[in-house]
């Protein structure tokens, strides 16, 4: 990666923000953005007691997501009528793949996830990863396509292409670099992974004006 772009967006973005996320009259859009409210649901939704009822399990996948502002109002009506259509196996498989994804074996979780969307054209990055995000905010991440395109190219990210369709393997390389910039920037940009994210969309616009 290339850390002095990576300390020019943290300069940038400081400087006019001082407060950074805390700001909120340069973020009135922050006020709207309560993730430990989603996170307090999406815990008790999907905790591990649950998973013995598919039908719960499937509801509460669906309320996560649509409790969400960062997934597109098409994307969730599209996956609502997906959900309508499964019958009891198909919400059984939904549920296991869901439970590997968060309390078993994490790749066979979101590659089953990946695949099981993928057969009604949602295999999407922001489904399948605000689940996890939602249930841990400081280790999981939120994957939204513009800006992770943005930050590969413009910190100029070695080894990482990104595609439209979700991948394991890029997920874990991604978050890993992901991880080590966090440790480089000013604890006010990293409270929360989908505002560390957002950090760099902000940033990279205002650098680019």
């Amino acid at each position: 990666m290339n850390t002095e772009k990576l300390d020019i967006l943290e300069s940038e973005f400081l400087y006019r923000y001082p407060k950074g996320f805390e700001d909120k009259y340069f973020f009135p859009t922050m006020k709207k953005f309560k993730p430990e409210k989603l996170e307090v649901f999406a815990k008790e939704a999907l905790k591990k007691e649950n998973f013995s009822n598919p039908n719960l399990v499937v509801d509460g996948f669906f309320k996560i997501i649509q409790k969400s502002v960062m997934v597109s109002l098409f994307d969730k009506l599209k996956l609502k009528d997906a959900l309508s259509t499964l019958n009891s196996y198909e919400k059984d498989m939904l549920s296991i793949e869901i439970y590997e994804l968060l309390y078993g074996d994490k790749k066979d979780g979101f590659e089953g996830l990946v695949e099981f969307l993928h057969e009604y054209k949602l295999a999407k990055w922001t489904l399948i990863s605000i689940i996890p995000y939602c249930i841990n905010r400081q280790t999981e991440y939120f994957i939204k396509p513009t800006t992770t395109k943005n930050i590969i190219k413009y910190l100029e990210i070695k080894d990482l292409e990104y595609k439209p369709k979700p991948s394991y393997e890029f997920y874990d390389k991604y978050t890993k670099v992901l991880e080590q910039m966090k440790l480089k920037l000013d604890k006010t940009l990293t409270f929360d992974n989908a505002a560390y994210t957002g950090f760099f969309k902000i940033a990279i616009e205002l650098c680019e004006e």
